[in-house]
């Protein structure tokens, strides 16, 4: 089931009741000549089991602690945002899977030679979506994409991402006017802003998935920042970048370059991330979904149970 993602960007009184999520707006509780009839009415619940993500963009909200505690039991994603409303903060349960040490050591102890391999799929998978997401938004011709990335080597030895990545975002908004010179760069013009939006969105994602299928997001395949806790999540979200960047073209293509801002209205587009179509093994299924596919066969892989890693194909 796909689970729900929630938005809060306005002030908000947020508690548990009998496992809903109570949601309560303090201009409304707060106001003189409102009937405790209307106050009542005004009050939103939502079932804990069905939550998945939780975005928590203003600072004004006031959250519970047995809410906290009743959302990370059911393996939510909570997602705190800073003064600029970008995600910076990201809350994630401890234990996420019934047999968690077992699982922890067989994800530690995989070989140097497996993880390359891994590292291998990873990078096939993304440049062949990155090519199939070229093609459909940018119309840009890709059989050298394709090439790269039937040559990439165990641990990719020859950096062909790198290859892919500055010939993908050379051409991705070459089509819209405006941004014919477009870089790919965290701090640079937007819409660089909508993609580190997407990203983070993918990246909470990703962590819940790996975490409720027992691994450690820290511990990655490729990634080892020593100051990045979420290395392996870094590492299997790679092939799922291409669907937020084909969201990002459709936003851009609607909105035009003028209106890029992150409001709520294009944030609501972002949000819904987790509920775009993939396709795994030839069946459909939102991507929250998929990416759970993914990381159960991540595991799988570590334990010696099969060789390749569930990827989406675009």
């Amino acid at each position: 089931m796909i689970k729900k993602t929630l938005y809060f960007g306005n002030p908000a009184y947020l508690s548990l009741r009998m496992e809903q999520m109570v949601i309560k707006l303090p201009e409304i509780e707060n106001a003189t000549g409102i009937s405790e009839t209307i106050k009542e009415q005004s009050v939103i619940t939502r079932p804990i089991e069905d939550i998945g993500v939780v975005v928590l963009d203003h600072r004004q909200i006031t959250i519970t602690q047995g809410l906290l505690e009743a959302l990370l039991e059911n393996n939510c994603a909570v997602i705190t945002c800073d003064s600029h409303r970008m995600p910076v903060g990201l809350m994630l349960p401890l234990c996420g899977n019934t047999v968690q040490s077992e699982r922890f050591q067989d994800q530690i102890s995989a070989s140097l030679p497996l993880r390359k391999q891994l590292w291998q799929q990873t990078v096939k998978a993304k440049i062949n979506n990155q090519a199939r997401i070229l093609t459909v938004c940018s119309q840009v011709e890709s059989r050298c994409m394709r090439k790269w990335s039937n040559d990439v080597k165990s641990g990719d030895s020859d950096n062909r991402e790198a290859h892919a990545a500055a010939y993908y975002w050379k051409n991705f908004f070459s089509n819209i006017q405006g941004l014919e010179s477009f870089t790919r760069n965290r701090d640079g013009i937007e819409p660089n802003n909508l993609l580190n939006y997407g990203y983070a969105i993918l990246r909470a994602i990703v962590a819940r998935a790996l975490v409720s299928s027992g691994m450690l997001p820290t511990f990655g395949i490729h990634h080892h920042n020593r100051y990045n806790a979420y290395c392996l999540a870094d590492d299997i979200m790679e092939p799922y970048r291409p669907y937020v960047d084909e969201l990002v073209y459709n936003i851009v293509a609607i909105y035009g370059v003028d209106n890029l801002q992150l409001t709520k209205e294009i944030k609501a587009k972002l949000l819904s991330i987790p509920t775009i179509d993939v396709v795994i093994s030839g069946k459909r299924s939102p991507l929250m979904v998929g990416v759970t596919q993914t990381t159960a066969s991540l595991y799988k892989c570590f334990r010696g149970e099969q060789r390749l890693i569930a990827y989406p194909e675009r």
